[in-house]
């Protein structure tokens, strides 16, 4: 049963993180749409299309990947308030324990944390699918324009190799195909190029060499054009990172299984994304520790003391997310030890300051 005190503090909480995350929100439409005023001029797309597949997506994306810090900063703006009143003086003073404050404060980051993890997993996604398509359609250019060094094994024992790719006209250069069984090689087909038919599926290569090995005997056969059918689409050679927050949880599972069969060196941002789905919601319980604990305390400078402290740490805590991510990336941290560092690093930390606050 839900005290007074457990009411008050609640709508605290909830009233200033809404009326924070509205705010920035506007704030970040309006400066991506007088970042993306001349995009919008040149496209097709009607004002409401904009508005429904772009704009309102976007609010989805950035409320959610931003919740954390701006639950950060609403538990450091009211619970300052509160201890510039004398409040958390009063509500320690007539015998209520420090603990028993922090109960509403955990509750509503259980709620939050809850929908989060909700927004995450089953709603982000086709928001996400929306919105990278209409930027795709009509804001940039798909993936990448050149990829370098692709190794991919499309079926046990066959493995396809492009030195580089150029994603805007579906031609590989430097292209070569192996086939091998029982750790043997049996057939080589090497070409100067390979260029994708998305009409026939198949993959025409110029200037190949195709070497068939039978035992100790060998066939050499040389030529200008040939077309090849290849369980490969220009598709599975590359994506956008981006595309990895598109997908459903079963999907992006799958995704990563499969490029995993092929060889891929690439899934790492896709890792990263799988696991972050569930460790950044958690942190809004790290968030609201720290920000609680530090808030608490009446000090001289006041709510101002408190913003400077609380952006400080939440730049720290920004740096070490990409500093673990590169770490997983290249130096080959594992990707879900990556994503979930920083949250350990903090919850010590924010353990370590609510020990030193008032009680």
């Amino acid at each position: 049963m839900l005290k007074t005190l457990d009411r008050y503090i609640i709508r605290q909480f909830l009233g200033t993180f809404f009326f924070i995350l509205v705010t920035i929100m506007l704030i970040a439409v309006v400066f991506d749409i007088s970042e993306k005023t001349e995009d919008f001029t040149k496209m097709k797309a009607s004002t409401w299309v904009i508005i429904r597949d772009y704009y309102l997506n976007f609010i989805v994306y950035y409320s959610n990947l931003f919740s954390g810090l701006l639950i950060f900063l609403a538990v450091l703006l009211f619970t300052s308030r509160l201890a510039h009143r004398t409040e958390i003086i009063a509500m320690l003073s007539s015998g209520v324990s420090f603990p028993r404050i922090m109960w509403p404060y955990f509750l509503t980051a259980t709620i939050l944390t809850g929908l989060s993890l909700l927004i995450n997993h089953a709603v982000l996604p086709a928001a996400n699918r929306v919105r990278l398509a209409f930027e795709e359609e009509h804001i940039r250019a798909t993936f990448h324009v050149n990829e370098k060094h692709l190794l991919r094994e499309i079926t046990p024992g066959s493995i396809t190799y492009f030195e580089s790719f150029n994603t805007n006209e579906n031609i590989g250069f430097r292209f070569s195909m192996e086939n091998w069984s029982n750790g043997e090689l049996t057939r080589k087909l090497t070409a100067d190029r390979a260029q994708y038919d998305s009409v026939s599926g198949a993959w025409r290569v110029s200037d190949y060499l195709l070497r068939t090995m039978d035992g100790s005997r060998e066939h050499i056969e040389r030529g200008q054009l040939l077309d090849t059918i290849i369980n490969l689409k220009p598709s599975d050679l590359g994506q956008r990172w981006e595309s990895s927050m598109a997908m459903g949880w079963t999907e992006l599972n799958a995704y990563i299984k499969a490029k995993m069969a092929q060889g891929d060196g690439s899934l790492m941002p896709f890792l990263i994304e799988k696991h972050q789905r569930t460790s950044y919601p958690f942190a809004t319980y790290v968030f609201t520790l720290i920000g609680v604990s530090i808030a608490s305390r009446k000090v001289r400078g006041g709510t101002g003391l408190h913003l400077a402290l609380g952006v400080l740490l939440v730049l720290i805590y920004i740096f070490t997310m990409k500093l673990t991510s590169v770490a997983a990336t290249n130096a080959g941290l594992d990707p879900m030890l990556a994503v979930w560092i920083p949250n350990v690093m903090f919850a010590l930390v924010g353990i370590w300051i609510y020990q030193k606050a008032p009680k």
